[in-house]
């Protein structure tokens, strides 16, 4: 089975802090890790954990940290083809508090793949789109399976082209999706709504799945979105009904969280 991802990877700082974050706070963390992550990196390494490796079409910088990208996710499964941009490559930092709420600090513009770079998709059985042009959307319509967010939901209107899922958040405004947004009605929408689980649509059925169970103790929700769309990709590229795709997704996403970081960091 062929699985691939395009989209972007930020080097992500991740520091564990002693509270919350609140205005004129001062935090503590005993010391960070990084990690290739961002959703594109995230994305891959779990479909790479699915379907024993996947593709990632990105995009790099043109310095030490943009050089790293590639055997980084390499030891995780996936294949990076990447151009590389003359830029620094975008970094984060990630702030996660005691409770396991993660804040997000992106530097710089983020790399993406341009539809122009790609080569012939047609041989994908899935692909998980989260950045990228309209023509790389358009590329990546070659697949078998094409699920997108809702991040992207301009470029998905400009590419024009059908959807077999759309994963949105409920609850984060850069998500936000409402019947009609599209000119090509996705054949399914999940809308995600954290700890409370989610539900989703067709043209023809409408259901819900409650909140997964944790396989382990809760480390933080970095990433968990992200695999969940992943998951749900792979769920029905291998031919899983709606219903059965998104309880699948579910616990990958649960499984998210019970990792430190993006991938696994320190005391996971």
């Amino acid at each position: 089975m062929r699985v691939a991802v395009i989209g972007h990877v930020e080097w992500v700082e991740f520091l564990c802090v002693d509270r919350p974050i609140e205005p004129g706070a001062v935090l503590r963390a005993p010391g960070g890790f990084g990690e290739a992550a961002g959703g594109g990196g995230v994305a891959a390494a779990e479909l790479a954990r699915l379907a024993g490796r996947c593709e990632l079409y990105t995009a790099v910088g043109n310095d030490e940290v943009g050089r790293a990208v590639a055997p980084a996710m390499a030891a995780m499964g996936v294949d990076v083809t990447a151009r590389v941009r003359p830029l620094p490559h975008r970094r984060a930092t990630t702030l996660i508090d005691p409770a396991g709420e993660r804040t997000i600090v992106v530097i710089g513009p983020s790399q993406q793949a341009r539809g122009d770079e790609l080569p012939d998709l047609s041989g994908l059985d899935a692909v998980y789109f989260c950045k990228g042009d309209a023509a790389a959307l358009r590329a990546a319509r070659a697949a078998t399976t094409l699920v997108a967010t809702a991040r992207v939901l301009d470029v998905v209107r400009a590419a024009g082209v059908r959807l077999d899922a759309l994963v949105h958040s409920g609850a984060d405004p850069a998500e936000r999706y409402r019947s009609g947004d599209l000119p090509i009605q996705p054949s399914l929408v999940a809308t995600t709504a954290g700890s409370r689980g989610g539900s989703w649509s067709t043209a023809a059925a409408t259901g819900a799945w409650p909140p997964a169970a944790l396989p382990a103790s809760a480390k933080d929700a970095y990433g968990a979105g992200d695999s969940f769309a992943a998951a749900l990709t792979f769920a029905l590229a291998t031919g899983h009904h709606p219903q059965s795709a998104v309880d699948f997704a579910a616990t990958r996403g649960a499984a998210a969280i019970c990792r430190r970081g993006a991938h696994g960091g320190p005391d996971s």
